[in-house]
This record gives structure tokens, C-alpha cells and sequence, in this order.
């Protein structure tokens, strides 16, 4: 690993959430092109499937042929575990970005493994934010932080699969003809939210440290946090679960509410990126809105901006979210409550059964 590329690892504060992956003479011996018979490397394919099972992607990028690559990882059976692959003769600058891009994540999320320390510089020097590899090197990077998640959650496991589900959902939306709600519809989309339980913190927690674009605060909680917010009086912790005809999104959404007598105030929202087109950031904040209405109580969030959170801020701003207050960079937001617009018509809500908290 270059000094660059240290450096960015050592100042990342989140995990990896996909590896990039070179072919030849990283993911099997040999150069593809030169002979067909190319033997896969057993270190790599182990280390490919014990990362897919904690749920961190792969993907591919690599200067081959197209066809033929993916016809070699299909004989190899392996193809299934790569997203977006971007084998072509472009920089592979280019397709690691295009493959943040597809998968909606950060720059900072993604390690790049290749043999050549040419395209292990370039790509440092053009992405400083990512983690590079040595493809001779691999026999520790199981062990490496970014790729050891606390907790490996139902989620996790099946993460591959979900995103497996997000691309076939894009296809059936770039082929479909009409308004965006309509779209929707197609979809069955059924959206529980449910007072969170001691089993869903693992998932909560990860979604903290997982989630950036659509989360308020960008403040991570720990299990421990978290279980003493499930169980205090003075606290509300809501979880948001979403599927439909293509399978299920999981566990992607958390709300943390902080009730003090007469006054609510949102202390964390946070959403998957992967929902991002849904609308369910919304029915989250509009539910929250409900309650405190019913409970006759003033509503507040707090908001703190970061370079990737913006879409966080529209989400509350389109909810009637008004800027009162900031100090030390942190946001207060307020909203009056006098028009709460009911759930779309485009999918189905189920709620918890609680009683509002008059305090």
C-alpha cells in the first residue's frame, strides 16, 4: 500500500463496503487473453466469500474483454458476486468510479486490490480516498478493521442479494413508461415501521456507521447506546423496514426521538441510500409528525450538515421543516404541525401499536 493510500486508510472513519477487484494475475495466474486456462487464486476466492457472508460487496475493475472476462467468471462460477463490473480498456479510475456511483456509496468505502503498482498509484493518486492493495499481499486483509464489522447482521448476509434486487428494479424502471408514482405502484412496496427491539440494534447500530447521504446528524451510536435509548422513558427509537415484489430492502431506515415534557425533538433520522427514490424518508418523518401531533407536543430535528448529507436537509425541508436556530455548526429545525399529508397511495404503511407520550 502507498504512503497516500495509508493515510487515507488511517483517517477513515467508516468500514469498506465493496472490494474492486483486478483479473489477471490478481483474481486468477495468468493474462486472460493470452491463455484461456488461468487458475484461480484460492486466497482470493476465500477471501471474496468470507466478505461477502460479513455483507461487503465486490466488483470488478479490469482492462480485458468484456465478453469474454465475464464469460471466464461465469465458468468459474463466480460472476454472481460481483456488481457492476467495469471491464473495458478505460482507466480503471473510471470504472471505480462509476462502480461508487452505480452502488450509490462513498469513494472512502471501497478498497481496490490489484498486482500492478502502476495502476495502484494512479488510482491513489486520483482517488486518495482509497484503500489500495497489493494482490501479492492479501494474506492479512481479512483482519483488517475496515473489513471486520462489529456485527454481522440477517442483513449483512444477504446485502449481495438485496443490491442483486436494486438492479433488477433499475431495469424495470428505465424500461417503464410513464410518471414516477406509477412506477411505484408496479412495485408493491410494503413499508413497516416498528418501535425498535433488542434485536434490531446490531442492524441499527451498522446503519449508523454505514449510512451518510441520508442521515441527519452523521453521529454514529453504538449497541450499547442504542439498547439504553430502547429502554429509556424519555426516548423513542423507531426502526424502518421496507420489501416489495422483488424481494426485501431489510432493515433501512432509524429514527431516534427525544421526548422531553411538551417538546419533541428528532435527535437522529437516517434512511439507506438504496431508498433514496422511494419516499419512505418521508412517511417517517410525516408519522413522527403525527405522533407529536397527537400527543400535543412541539416537534424539532436537529441537523448537521456534512459533504455528502444535503439530500437529508431537502428531505426535512419538503416536510415543513423551518431553520430556527444554528450554533456551532448544528442546525434546529422546526415544524408546526398543521398539515400532516397522509401516506401515498402508491404503498402500504403498517405502524406499532403505541400510545403517544404526553410529557
Amino acid at each position: 500500500m502507498s504512503a497516500q493510500s495509508k493515510l487515507a486508510a488511517a483517517s477513515r472513519n467508516s468500514s469498506i463496503k465493496c472490494v474492486v477487484w483486478d483479473l489477471d494475475n490478481t483474481l486468477w495466474k495468468g493474462t486472460l487473453l493470452e491463455d484461456d486456462n488461468v487458475e484461480l487464486r484460492p486466497e482470493a476466492v476465500e477471501i471474496i466469500k468470507v466478505l461477502d457472508e460479513r455483507g461487503i460487496l465486490h466488483s470488478v475493475a479490469s482492462k480485458n474483454d468484456y465478453l469474454y472476462a465475464v464469460a471466464k467468471l461465469k465458468e468459474l462460477q463466480l460472476l454472481e458476486y460481483f456488481l457492476y463490473p467495469q471491464i473495458s480498456w478505460s482507466t480503471k479510475v473510471k470504472g471505480i468510479e462509476t462502480i461508487a456511483q452505480s452502488l450509490n456509496i462513498g469513494l472512502d468505502a471501497i478498497a481496490f486490490v490489484d498486482d500492478q503498482p502502476f495502476e495502484r498509484d494512479e488510482v491513489a493518486h486520483a482517488l486518495p480516498m482509497i484503500m489500495c492493495l497489493d494482490a501479492a499481499r492479501l494474506d492479512h486483509l481479512l483482519e483488517l478493521p475496515e473489513m471486520m464489522p462489529r456485527f454481522i447482521t440477517e442483513d449483512s448476509k444477504v446485502r449481495r442479494l438485496m443490491y442483486a434486487g436494486d438492479i433488477t428494479r433499475k431495469q424495470a424502471e428505465e424500461e417503464f413508461v410513464g410518471p414516477k408514482e406509477e412506477f411505484l405502484a408496479t412495485l408493491t412496496m410494503h413499508f413497516s415501521i416498528g418501535v425498535a427491539q433488542e434485536e434490531d440494534l446490531r442492524r441499527a447500530e451498522e446503519l449508523t456507521i454505514r449510512t451518510h447521504q441520508l442521515n441527519s446528524t452523521g453521529h454514529t451510536y453504538s449497541y450499547e447506546e442504542l439498547d439504553t435509548f430502547r429502554q429509556s422513558d424519555s426516548h423513542l427509537l423507531l426502526v424502518g423496514s421496507l420489501e416489495d415484489k422483488y424481494g426485501s430492502y431489510g432493515k433501512i431506515g432509524l429514527a431516534l426521538i427525544e421526548c422531553a415534557p411538551g417538546a419533541w425533538n428528532i435527535k437522529l433520522l437516517l434512511m439507506s441510500c438504496r431508498v433514496m427514490s422511494t419516499g419512505v424518508g418521508t412517511i417517517m418523518i410525516n408519522y413522527i409528525r403525527k405522533l407529536a401531533r397527537n400527543a400535543g407536543v412541539t416537534l424539532s430535528a436537529e441537523f448537521l450538515p456534512t459533504d455528502r448529507n444535503r439530500m437529508m436537509y431537502v428531505t426535512y425541508k419538503f416536510a415543513g421543516f423551518r431553520e430556527v436556530d444554528k450554533r456551532y455548526g448544528l442546525i434546529r429545525l422546526e415544524n408546526d404541525l398543521a398539515s400532516v399529508p397522509a401516506f401515498p397511495d402508491y404503498l402500504r404503511v403498517s405502524l406499532p401499536q403505541i400510545q403517544p407520550r404526553k410529557r
